[in-house]
């Protein structure tokens, strides 16, 4: 801003008392006086305009037409998500047996409308969007919803990512419903924890309750927690989260769109009738 204002002033001192120097410099060619004088008078009259363009310019997209900075910031936003829903579509297309082999499957696991969806039991709108997918699914069978979970939280999410990857291995009925009760129900310990390594066995411990509820094995979990499975869907739903560009949770893939955030029942239908 200030050297915008010194260029404006600069300007003005050019436009007005320009003449002077070229008056000094070319008594002896009237011709080339002139046209130095109207030169200056250019030159000036482009830095003043320039100038005052760039003062108001700030002014009027801030306070006399926001909206025009929202519509180039929609704009933006739009053709970016239209570039990465490109490259969503093509991945999903060619690599979708590998995004969904080792993940938890809610609904029907045979559908063709699926739903891959970046999650993680620790957050609070992966929560609410859990609710959500399970009223689309109450209504209708020709829909699979793809867990990924999505271990962001540190122990708050790996203890529950790692046991609903693991219960797959022991069936995925048992394993969706197991991720049913965990998305449901608090699994986090009621006292504040604060040594990570405590906090990890106090939510083991609870986890381990529900798998018990859910017809689990709960000692092969806690054995397949620590297994190679495990290790490798963590790792794909890292490398596809850097991929997509995912930051955080939750993220919804739908047919071929992305969503980032947590949606409501009725924009997942929409989404899936596309």
């Amino acid at each position: 801003m200030t050297w915008t204002i010194l260029v404006l002033v600069l300007g003005i001192a050019l436009y007005m008392f320009g003449g002077m120097i070229v008056k000094q410099n070319a008594k002896k060619t009237t011709v080339g006086a002139g046209l130095g004088k109207k030169a200056i008078k250019i030159v000036a009259i482009l830095l003043m305009a320039g100038s005052v363009c760039r003062l108001y310019v700030p002014y009027y997209l801030v306070d006399v037409n926001p909206n025009i900075v929202q519509e180039m910031v929609q704009a933006i936003q739009e053709k970016e998500n239209e570039e990465k829903n490109k490259a969503i579509r093509e991945f999903v297309r060619e690599k979708s047996d590998a995004m969904i082999a080792d993940a938890p499957v809610l609904g029907n696991p045979e559908a063709k409308k699926t739903i891959y969806v970046w999650t993680a039991a620790s957050c609070g709108y992966c929560r609410r969007v859990h609710g959500e997918i399970s009223s689309v699914l109450a209504d209708r069978d020709d829909v699979r919803v793809v867990l990924k979970n999505f271990s962001i939280h540190g122990v708050m999410s790996d203890g529950p990512a790692r046991a609903m990857i693991a219960a797959k291995l022991q069936g995925n009925d048992k394993a969706a419903k197991f991720a049913d009760i965990i998305f449901t129900r608090e699994y986090r310990p009621s006292e504040k924890i604060t040594d990570q390594s405590k906090l990890a066995a106090a939510i083991e411990k609870n986890l381990m309750k529900f798998a018990e509820e859910a017809g689990l094995d709960t000692e092969q979990l806690k054995k397949d927690m620590k297994g190679e499975v495990v290790a490798r869907e963590l790792a794909n739903v890292r490398d596809l989260a850097t991929r997509f560009e995912i930051t955080g949770t939750p993220f919804l893939i739908i047919g071929e769109e992305a969503f980032p955030g947590a949606i409501p029942a009725s924009a997942i239908n929409a989404a899936l009738d596309k």
